[in-house]
C-alpha cells in the first residue's frame, strides 16, 4: 500500500514515520500517510510565516480563482473523495456523498464572498473639527491560521477553515485528526494545483500529544480548533493573547409542540438523531415533547427508529454506521448502560456490535445522567416531557451547552418566542437542530464555543478593522 505524503509549504513530502488509517466497520487498513518530523513541522510554519505579506498582498482574483478551483475540483473527484471519507470514517457513503457536496459549495461561496470583498469609506466631516477628513476602513488577516480539525467531518470542517483563510490571504496549517487524514491530504493535493505562493498552505498529520508546540508557536496568531470542550478550552487557556476560535460539543434540543406535525418531526428526529452515528455536534440528543402528544409521538418515533437501515456503510441503503472507533462505541454503550441503571426506560437499540452501537432511545432519563447532560457523541437519544411551552423552553435553556435547538411548530408567535429565549447560537424553526447550510454564521454560546464559522462570518473573525484617515480633501 501506497503511503500518502503530507503538504508541506504546498508541496508534497514525507517523513520519518508512518500513520495507519483503518476502517472502522471491519477493521481494514484503508491507508498510510507520512507523518513530518519537528524540523519539517518548524519548515512549515517558517513559511507560513514567509509567505505572510505576500498572501495578504495577493489580489482577489488569485484568490477567487484558487477557491473556484477547489469547488470545481472537488466536484470532478466526488466519488472518489466520498468513498475515501466513507473508509477513513465509518460514514455511511449516502453521508458521504452529502459530505463532499457540502465542501463543494463552501468553497464555492468562499469564492463568491472573496470577489465581494472591499473596503469601507466614511466621510468624518459630521464634525467641524474633523473638515476634510475621510476614513478608508479596511479588513486585515490577523496572520498565518493554524486550524485544527476533528474527525467527523474530514473533508467539509476542514474546508471551513481553509476556505476562509485562502479568501483573507492569511497562511493556513492544517492539523487534521489522526483517525481521518486522509480527505485532508487530497484537499492538499488539489491546493496545490492552484497558483497560490509556496507556503500559503500545509497539512501537516502530526499526532495530537505534538499539537501543543504548534498552539503555543507564537508565529501562528489564530487558533481555529473544533473539537471537544476539554481539549478547546485547554487551548484557549494555553494561549490567552492569541485569537482563538473554538467550534465545541453540544447536546442539542428538538422540541416537539402540542400543534407540530407529528410525522414529520418524528422522521426527522429519528433520523438526525442517528444520522452520522450521532457523531455530529448538533445531532439530536434531547428530545422534548409536549406531554399532550407524547404517546401519540412515541407511537410514531420509536418505529421509525427502529426502521433505519444499519449495517455496512460502503451499502448505498445504510442509515447507520459504525463510530469512529469501538472504544467509542464502548463508551456510548457504556453511558446507556448507567443510565438504564440508574431508571432509564429502554424504548429501542441500547446494543453494541463492534463499532456499531444500535440507534437508542431512552425515556425517564435522570437529570445527572451523562446521556442527559453532557455530550454522547453517539446515536442516543434521551425523550422528556414537558407540559407547555414554558418549561419546553426553560428544559432546553437548562443545559450547559448552547448550540443549536430545533422547535417544532406552526405557530409564528412560538417561534419568535424560541429565537427570543432560548440560549442558544442557532434555533431551527420546524426542522431538527441539525440543519446547517454552510454559508450562514454557526456556533455556540455556553461550553458550545467561541466565535462564528461560516464562510462570511469566519472572514470577520480571521481579520482585523484597519482605518485609514486621508487628509485635507475637498468632499
Amino acid at each position: 500500500m501506497d503511503v500518502r505524503p503530507f503538504w508541506l509549504a504546498g508541496r508534497p513530502a514525507t517523513g520519518d514515520a508512518e500513520l495507519t488509517v483503518t476502517n472502522s466497520h471491519d477493521g481494514r487498513v484503508v491507508g498510510l500517510c507520512s507523518v513530518p518530523t519537528a524540523d519539517q513541522v518548524e519548515e512549515a510554519v517558517a513559511a507560513a510565516v514567509a509567505v505572510r505579506a505576500q498572501a495578504a498582498a495577493l489580489p482577489i482574483h488569485v484568490r477567487a480563482d484558487a477557491l473556484a478551483h477547489v469547488s470545481r475540483r472537488l466536484a470532478e473527484r466526488a466519488e472518489e473523495i466520498a468513498r475515501l471519507i466513507m473508509e477513513e470514517n465509518g460514514k455511511p457513503i449516502f453521508w458521504a456523498r452529502g459530505e463532499v457536496n457540502r465542501a463543494i459549495s463552501t468553497f464555492r461561496f468562499a469564492a463568491e464572498e472573496t470577489r465581494r470583498l472591499g473596503g469601507e469609506v466614511m466621510r468624518l466631516d459630521t464634525e467641524a473639527g474633523s473638515a476634510g477628513r475621510l476614513a478608508y476602513i479596511s479588513r486585515v488577516p490577523h496572520g498565518p491560521v493554524l486550524a485544527i480539525t476533528p474527525f467527523n467531518f474530514p473533508l467539509n470542517l476542514v474546508a471551513h477553515k481553509v476556505a476562509p483563510a485562502i479568501a483573507v490571504g492569511a497562511p493556513v496549517i492544517v492539523k487534521p485528526a489522526p483517525a481521518t487524514p486522509l480527505s485532508s491530504l487530497v484537499l492538499g493535493e488539489i491546493l496545490a494545483e492552484t497558483a497560490l505562493p509556496e507556503g500559503m498552505f500545509s497539512v501537516l498529520p502530526v499526532p495530537n500529544d505534538r499539537a501543543g508546540a504548534l498552539v503555543e508557536d507564537p508565529r501562528l496568531p489564530v487558533v481555529s480548533f473544533t473539537g471537544s470542550g476539554p481539549v478547546g478550552y485547554a487551548i484557549m487557556d494555553q494561549v490567552p493573547r492569541k485569537h482563538v476560535t473554538l467550534e465545541l460539543g453540544g447536546n442539542a434540543a428538538a422540541v416537539v409542540l402540542a400543534d407540530a406535525d407529528l410525522d414529520w418531526a418524528a422522521s426527522r428526529v429519528a433520523l438526525f438523531s442517528n444520522y452520522q452515528a450521532g457523531q455530529s455536534c448538533i445531532a439530536v440528543q434531547r428530545v422534548i415533547v409536549d406531554a399532550s402528544v407524547r404517546e401519540d409521538f412515541l407511537a410514531r418515533l420509536v418505529p421509525a427508529v427502529e426502521a433505519l437501515v444499519v449495517g455496512d456503510p460502503a451499502d448505498d441503503r445504510t442509515q447507520v454506521g459504525p463510530l469512529v472507533s469501538v472504544e467509542a462505541a464502548e463508551r456510548v454503550e457504556q453511558w446507556v448502560k448507567e443510565a438504564v441503571a440508574a431508571g432509564a426506560k429502554l424504548l429501542a437499540g441500547g446494543t453494541r456490535e463492534g463499532a456499531t452501537v444500535a440507534p437508542t432511545v431512552l425515556a425517564d432519563v435522570p437529570h445527572d445522567a451523562k446521556v442527559s447532560c453532557e455530550e454522547v457523541f453517539g446515536p442516543v437519544m434521551i425523550v422528556q416531557t414537558v407540559s407547555g411551552v414554558d418549561e419546553a423552553f426553560a428544559t432546553v435553556n437548562d443545559s450547559k451547552y448552547g448550540l443549536q435547538a430545533g422547535v417544532f411548530t406552526r405557530n409564528l408567535d412560538v417561534a419568535f418566542r424560541a429565537n427570543r429565549e432560548l440560549e442558544v447560537g442557532g434555533v431551527v424553526i420546524g426542522d431538527v437542530p441539525s440543519y446547517r447550510a454552510d454559508q450562514m454564521p454557526y456556533g455556540g454560546i455556553k461550553e458550545s464555543g467561541v466565535g462564528r464559522e461560516g464562510i462570511r462570518s469566519a472572514i470577520a473573525d480571521f481579520t482585523y478593522e484597519k482605518v485609514m484617515v486621508l487628509t485635507g480633501l475637498s468632499l
